[in-house]
């Protein structure tokens, strides 16, 4: 008795003109829907000698060790947003620094922004995402449990660049140098 209503808004996949990839378009309007990549911002929070990691409550590698990190809100700045990630999931005040490194992950679609930063206080606990959070020496981090290869690169960036004050961000391993790091976990 009813019709269902005729599709609307961007739903085939072509080459506009002037664009050089797929994307989605509207064939009734012309308007394009442009799929970029998300900006991820965390940090490498510490007090003292101790560095800040969140045992993850949700997927992917739920159960696993991360910084507290995840995906720019619009309208906040990316130190902004390194900041809300660790009160979200740390209950951790922090004050954000400089850039540590940019990691491009292209295989998912993101760029992940990695911030030093500082705990304004010891004081953390588990949010929503965290099944519970550590203040960790070096030593005692938790390397085989380490959720994302990008953590790895964070700890190791930071831990070589203690007592530099300003630094030049890091970039993805070459893929030697990330294996040689895989090879002594």
């Amino acid at each position: 008795m009813y019709d269902d209503p005729p599709p609307i808004g961007p739903r085939v996949r072509c080459i506009p003109p002037g664009e050089d990839r797929e994307r989605l378009q509207c064939p009734d309007c012309g308007y394009i829907s442009y799929q970029n990549p998300l900006i991820v911002v965390g940090s490498v929070a510490v007090w003292e000698d101790r560095i800040l990691l969140c045992r993850r409550a949700i997927p992917p590698r739920r159960g696993y060790w991360t910084l507290p990190a995840g995906f720019m809100e619009e309208h906040e700045t990316s130190q902004a947003g390194a900041a809300r990630e660790a009160w979200e999931e740390a209950c951790a005040r922090i004050e954000v620094g400089g850039l540590l490194a940019i990691y491009d992950i292209p295989r998912i679609s993101q760029v992940q922004l990695i911030f030093r930063a500082r705990l304004l206080t010891p004081d953390i606990a588990a949010g929503p995402e965290s099944e519970e959070v550590g203040l960790f020496r070096w030593e005692d981090i938790p390397w085989r449990d380490i959720a994302f290869p990008t953590v790895h690169w964070s700890l190791r960036e930071h831990h070589a660049r203690l007592g530099q004050e300003v630094c030049v961000p890091a970039v993805n391993p070459t893929p030697e140098v990330a294996a040689r790091w895989e090879s002594m976990l």
